[in-house]
């Protein structure tokens, strides 16, 4: 069956142009035009990417997003987010809330189309079978579960990719553009500091209740899953010295 691309845009023209393109592609579209109505329209068609607007009536793109991954449901449904708003702010609180991705308006048609491409074909990978073990992170690969000392590690799409990648190459240090390649695919187009927010949102996680730290940022070379030391500071993950 064709991929169902669910549309959240207040605008019509928009809408009728995203709805005209995809469909040539040969998606499937629903449609929302405010946040409530979002949450139902998933609900109903359960599609398999979501094409979300920041500004919307009655909830926010960004709400809707964070109410999204909070279903078993959509929690792997790639979602990219349109906005007009340009700032680098505003691109990290979205891809912290559990965007994928992140364009700003006005946007190019056809780059959006390869986006959409991408983010499916990463999703519809199979996904690899066993478990993966470092120190004291045990991440089950047939359940989809990441745990460490035996507690529950919640964590996002990206972040389960991401740490899936690390674990199964530790010790060996990864630049941005490496990460990027390996983790979201050759043919996204992300900024390499997207790598960073989504490092600080992994070892949040893992450090929650632990004051060890698995990942190690290295000066000018990028990131390594490593045998435990001090924690950094959650609020940060010394990406100016990268």
């Amino acid at each position: 069956m064709k991929p169902m691309i669910m549309v959240v845009e207040d605008e019509a023209a928009l809408v009728t142009v995203l709805h005209y393109n995809l469909e040539k592609e040969g998606y499937r579209v629903c449609e929302a035009s405010d946040g409530e109505e979002a949450l139902t329209v998933a609900a109903e068609n359960a599609p398999d990417l979501v094409i979300l607007d920041w500004m919307l009536p009655m909830m926010s793109g960004i709400e809707v997003c964070r109410q999204l991954r909070r279903k078993p449901r959509h929690r792997e449904v790639p979602i990219i987010m349109l906005t007009a708003r340009g700032e680098e702010g505003d691109k990290v609180r979205g891809l912290n809330t559990g965007a994928d991705d992140y364009m700003t308006k006005p946007f190019s048609m056809p780059e959006l189309l390869a986006r959409v491409r991408a983010l499916l074909r990463r999703s519809a990978a199979v996904p690899s079978k066993g478990v993966l073990e470092f120190d004291d992170i045990q991440m089950d690969l047939n359940a989809h579960r990441v745990t460490r000392g035996g507690r529950y590690i919640h964590l996002g799409p990206t972040e389960f990719r991401l740490l899936q990648f690390l674990m199964q190459n530790p010790g060996s240090v990864f630049s941005r553009e490496e990460l990027l390649n390996a983790v979201w695919g050759p043919d996204i187009y992300v900024e390499p500091r997207t790598v960073d927010v989504h490092i600080r949102r992994l070892r949040k996680a893992l450090n929650e209740d632990d004051g060890t730290d698995v990942i190690r940022t290295v000066r000018a070379a990028g990131y390594a899953l490593d045998h435990k030391f001090p924690a950094e500071p959650a609020d940060g993950t010394l990406s100016a010295t990268l």
